[in-house]
């Protein structure tokens, strides 16, 4: 069994740049027909089931949303989310570009008898227009640090074509904010005395049994969806160690602020699964030892783009 001081150190490790999947196939399929808009229908069993997730978007809409209001949905899926406006009585405009999702939405809203209140429009979310103003746009299209899936240019684009259309002036948005988070750990990719530190992901709490903080959470973005999104992320932060320990991986923590309820005085928030990526080689670290964290990724791109670019050194180990 491999000690956890040789996490990724190992002379194939080491030697070798990170992969996951890049030589799998000659012939990937484009992430745009799994991802983002064309997450299939399978998949949205997941969705549905999450109750965090799904109660969280119930309560914020429940708190934005008024009777009269037109409400649009950018990747509508199943509809779930355009239900919890329509019942709200909002008139609902649910745009989604997966043929086979616009078929069953349609059903499943006809079924709930909400068809008479939501429509159902199959389109490229980023460049629709509606027909009229609106005065709350939903979409989640969330994953963590805005990975892989498209929130980021779906809400700009959209953003473009309506003032485009209707002046200055936006609708209100849920989420209001994401903010996003890294972390230094040392993390066990021990499986039953087998070592493989690959990518994975942890349900959206701190603390986790294989995982050791040895640093607090670091902000690198705070997305405001009403103002311009970033489209590109270039981190280069120093954090300062919080414990002594042995830094094999970075940990992303992503949190969506979906709406603020003034009469409650609380934020409604939904958090993402958390990601962990493995250092191609780690370092011993002491409590109060200052770290420099450099990583690079597009707004929807992929976890390789991101985890190959990660760098964690002590300042006085540079060259």
């Amino acid at each position: 069994m491999s000690s956890p001081h040789t996490a990724a150190t190992s002379p194939s490790a080491a030697s070798q740049p990170l992969s996951t999947s890049r030589d799998v196939s000659d012939q990937p399929v484009a992430d745009e027909l799994v991802l983002g808009q064309y997450i299939p229908l399978l998949y949205h069993y997941n969705m549905l089931q999450d109750e965090e997730r799904v109660g969280a978007f119930f309560q914020a809409i429940q708190v934005v949303v008024q009777p009269g209001m037109h409400v649009v949905e950018l990747g509508g899926g199943t509809g779930i989310l355009s239900s919890f406006a329509a019942r709200r009585g909002a008139r609902v405009t649910c745009v989604e570009h997966n043929p086979e999702l616009v078929a069953c939405a349609r059903r499943f809203i006809s079924d709930n008898g909400l068809d008479a209140q939501i429509s159902v429009i199959q389109a490229d979310a980023a460049e629709f227009v509606p027909s009229e103003p609106v005065d709350v746009v939903i979409c989640e299209m969330l994953h963590v640090g805005l990975l892989r899936e498209k929130q980021a240019q779906i809400i700009s684009g959209f953003k473009r074509a309506y003032q485009r259309a209707y002046g200055a002036a936006l609708p209100l948005f849920i989420p209001e904010v994401s903010m996003l988070m890294a972390q230094a750990t040392e993390h066990s990719f021990d499986f039953s005395g087998y070592w493989a530190p690959v990518p994975m992901f942890q349900a959206p709490l701190m603390e986790q049994p294989r995982t050791k903080e040895l640093s607090l959470l670091m902000p690198y973005a705070s997305i405001d969806y009403r103002h311009e999104i970033p489209l590109d992320f270039d981190v280069r932060q120093r954090l300062t160690a919080t414990h002594s320990g042995y830094v094999n991986a970075l940990r992303l923590v992503t949190q969506n602020v979906l709406a603020v309820d003034v009469i409650q005085q609380r934020a409604i928030t939904w958090p993402n699964q958390c990601l962990v990526l493995p250092l191609a080689s780690g370092l011993e670290v002491n409590a109060g030892e200052e770290l420099d964290v450099v990583f690079r990724y597009a707004a929807g791109g992929s976890v390789e783009e991101l985890w190959q670019s990660i760098e964690i050194v002590k300042p006085s180990d540079r060259g």
